[in-house]
């Protein structure tokens, strides 16, 4: 009989390993909705009119100038941001933050066990079964 290579059993994950990795994580739906409130999009609004030469940010594209907040993310020029903003990935990310809250923390309890469980109706005195 002759020598077998063993399996190989980790190949693949380099690949697990970069998707779970957090430098390029983007912000989850819920982080998404809270910068959609209107205090938080002024912030954001003020920020991009705010920005001269000198307050650029180097490691931003554009200088941190022009961002899409729905999508989180950033762009070199304005025409990049328009047309970015007629791609299906954008107006998918619109229709998933449109469809309500993404995840609360009563979604989390109860996803954990907490949820609130009143158990079945309490009698009164004259529905108790007698059998």
């Amino acid at each position: 009989m002759t020598r077998m290579r063993r399996k190989r059993n980790h190949h693949s994950i380099r690949d697990v390993k970069r998707q779970a990795r957090t430098r390029c994580r983007t912000k989850d739906l819920d982080q998404i909705q809270e910068d959609l409130l209107p205090q938080n999009l002024a912030k954001f609004q003020a920020q991009a009119a705010a920005v001269s030469v000198k307050e650029e940010d180097a490691d931003l594209p554009g200088g941190g100038r022009f961002y899409c907040v729905e999508c989180s993310r950033h762009f070199v020029d304005p025409s990049t941001l328009l047309i970015h903003k007629k791609t299906r990935e954008h107006r998918r990310r619109l229709k998933e933050l449109a469809a309500g809250p993404a995840y609360t923390q009563k979604d989390a309890e109860a996803a954990a066990g907490l949820a609130t469980d009143n158990g079945p109706g309490r009698l009164g005195p004259d529905e108790f079964d007698r059998s």
